[in-house]
């Protein structure tokens, strides 16, 4: 049987404010985009994968890793507060008209969460391909901490009480007696091509998914030096391999 045609896109516009420069800041030794274009390249699920960004500079780093930046986000898809579903479709459609057929899938690859394994994401195909009804498959993880019963919120009140965040959590003392939290964490997103085409803003709102669990040491997204240094340390200790680093 014929694969279905999967798109990874990897989103990395230039001028981050939180870390600047970290889309090409080098970690375990290859440029923070390089190794999303490492885990795509390992998925043979990916028919092919391109790299959306506004800058010149990421563009050529990625092609030096073996990445393809076949385009120059528009600037009006470049701005701080740009949503990312334009973003993803605009590179859906450019690759469509480049090479005149159609993709059944895009899978979102955020430079920004490296830790992947190549066999979820292929897994994450099948699921899709194989249940209908499904607009995507998500990565989810449990956090180390279940909000429903330690979340809070100031009360508003002169004195600052606080609150329980979620009412679920009024009466439970013990982590125990929580029911199992789970989250969306940005390490890769599947979508039906059909459903891009037509996603307007929020995909979760817009769409029905299903969710792939991935452990959460592998939930890492990275938006500031603290989070860049903390991976560091996770990948020094061995607590995160990156399956296409010998030895890591």
């Amino acid at each position: 049987m014929t694969r279905p045609r999967i798109l990874a896109v990897i989103p990395a516009r230039g001028g981050s404010k939180g870390l600047p420069g970290k889309n090409t800041r080098p970690l375990a030794g290859l440029p923070l985009i390089a190794h999303s274009i490492r885990a795509a390249a390992m998925t043979p699920a990916v028919t092919r994968c391109v790299v959306s960004t506004d800058s010149e500079q990421i563009a050529a780093v990625a092609r030096d890793h073996g990445g393809e930046a076949p385009f120059l986000r528009p600037a009006a898809l470049a701005a701080d507060d740009t949503p990312m579903a334009p973003v993803v479709r605009h590179a859906l459609e450019w690759c469509e008209q480049d090479e005149g057929q159609p993709y059944a899938a895009v899978l979102l690859l955020d430079p920004t969460s490296p830790a992947r394994v190549p066999q979820q994401l292929t897994a994450a195909a099948d699921r899709l391909f194989a249940t209908d009804g499904l607009d995507g498959v998500i990565s989810v993880s449990e956090p180390t901490f279940n909000p429903v019963w330690v979340g809070v919120r100031g009360a508003g009140s002169a004195d600052g009480a606080l609150e329980r965040y979620f009412g679920a959590g009024t009466g439970v003392t013990r982590r125990q007696d929580v029911e199992r939290f789970l989250r969306i964490n940005g390490n890769f997103y599947l979508w039906r091509a059909e459903f891009v085409r037509r996603l307007e803003s929020s995909w979760f709102d817009e769409g029905r998914h299903a969710g792939a669990e991935i452990p959460e040491s592998q939930a890492f997204s990275i938006d500031d030096a603290y989070e860049f240094r903390l991976i560091e340390a996770l990948i020094g200790a061995g607590i995160i391999e990156l399956p296409w680093i010998e030895g890591k």
